[in-house]
């Protein structure tokens, strides 16, 4: 029989994609088409009103943001503590058609009903903070799984509570995020000591829960991570992509090389950037790269190098040649373009708990150079050239290789087709179907 699944809407409501982000719509796509009956919960910035029209026009108002007078969220943030030592109750929005919702298809999971209650996410961190508790909520109509696609400290009363746990990153790698390490710690061994399930992304990541979490095997599920890419943004002909790319950037199709991801510490970009210096190639690197952390140095290399490019009255090709380009953010359809586009996609990152730029990459055809750390082997396969995340040298190396062996690059391109089969949508629906069905 199917169940009544309630999602997590953390992730759910950011326009820019994250791999979080692109999990979650995808696990609530592949569980609705499983025939579950789907909800997600958001928080919103103020309380919902009681008004259901009002209601709805705010979920989709309150998707920008509102600013508040410091008074007003010191209550706002007192009140919410009080009552989370209570059962909170998230208010039903109900879609009526009001509000033209065209805008948000691409952000907006399929769902057969949407919650909502004020800043949730956000304080419940803080609730348990302060108490070392979960914020219990309670819907109506009660849900048979309540599955958090990132680990928070909320649970539903009287449902089965399942957890996605993706890496153990701020533990591995603590430089590399701003979390707070402590409570990170104490959150995940809570997380560990009462899901009724938890669920991972790779079996990397799972070994990682397994022995740094001690938690009984039995209760981790690995499902890998599925993508899907629109029919049109695959089957585009090779030459509409190399127009567009001479046409929007000045780019030629198959000369250059791509980097897609945040602009963090453990994306490891900085080494990137000095292997693509070290390596003598002479096409351009491109950076699709949010602004992300810790990334100054980064950030000034690629503006000083962006600078001191030859000057425009040379010739088009001279102009690209060598040259760091990047692009804080481009639409989905663009990335595809700039995937397909690429030489290669070289992403040396330093611990992942998948690596869907590896995965993207391969399903488009793209070779691809990424890290023999962490996940990143068990993903990549036999189709990648791997290489020591911390060895700038070993980088360029394979940089070289990647840009100067055409016969390398179709072979790696045939081998990465084959090795995305693994990870197919047919097979991430397997997958889910039997998470769920063992949950009864």
């Amino acid at each position: 029989m199917p169940y009544r699944i309630v999602f997590d809407g953390l992730n759910l409501a950011l326009e820019e994609g994250t791999g979080v982000a692109t999990y979650a719509r995808m696990l609530s796509r592949v569980a609705r088409d499983l025939g579950h009956e789907i909800g997600v919960v958001y928080g919103s910035p103020q309380a919902p009103f009681r008004n259901p029209v009002l209601r709805e026009i705010a979920f989709f108002d309150e998707r920008r943001s509102i600013k508040r007078s410091l008074p007003a969220e010191i209550f706002s943030f007192i009140a919410d503590q009080v009552r989370y030592h209570f059962p909170v109750k998230p208010t039903p929005v109900e879609l009526s058609g009001v509000v033209v919702t065209r805008q948000f298809d691409t952000i907006l999971p399929l769902h057969d009903q949407i919650f909502v209650t004020r800043s949730l996410f956000a304080n419940a961190d803080r609730h348990f903070y302060w108490t070392q508790g979960f914020v219990d909520l309670v819907f109506d109509p009660r849900p048979d799984v309540f599955h958090c696609t990132y680990q928070l400290p909320l649970r539903a009363k009287s449902a089965c509570n399942v957890y996605t746990i993706h890496d153990l990153v701020p533990l591995r790698l603590p430089f590399a995020t701003l979390d707070n390490k402590r409570q990170m710690f104490r959150l995940l061994k809570k997380i560990a000591a009462k899901a009724d399930h938890i669920v991972t992304v790779s079996e990397n990541t799972k070994r990682d829960i397994i022995e740094f979490l001690d938690i009984d095997e039995r209760r981790i599920t690995n499902t890998y991570q599925a993508v899907s890419f629109p029919k049109e943004d695959i089957e585009r002909p090779e030459a509409t992509i190399a127009e567009q790319l001479t046409g929007s950037f000045g780019l030629e199709l198959h000369g250059y090389l791509l980097f897609f991801g945040a602009l963090e510490p453990k994306k490891n970009v900085g080494r990137l950037i000095d292997a693509y210096l070290a390596s003598g190639v002479d096409v351009p690197l491109v950076v699709v790269a949010g602004e992300g952390w810790e990334n100054q140095s980064e950030s000034t290399l690629i503006e000083e190098l962006r600078e001191n490019r030859p000057s425009s009255t040379r010739l088009d090709r001279q102009r690209v040649r060598r040259a760091i380009r990047r692009f804080r953010y481009v639409r989905p359809s663009t990335l595809v373009t700039l995937i397909r586009g690429a030489r290669a996609v070289v992403f040396p990152s330093l611990y992942e708990g998948f690596g869907l730029p590896v995965l993207e990459a391969m399903i488009l055809g793209t070779p691809v150079v990424t890290s023999r750390a962490a996940s990143l082997p068990e993903i990549a396969g036999d189709a990648a050239l791997l290489v020591d995340p911390y060895d700038a040298d070993d980088i360029a190396r394979a940089i070289t290789t990647i840009v100067n062996d055409a016969d390398l690059q179709a072979e790696l391109a045939r081998r990465g087709r084959v090795q995305a089969e693994k990870f197919s949508l047919e097979r991430y629906r397997e997958r889910v179907g039997a998470l769920y069905a063992a949950l009864r």
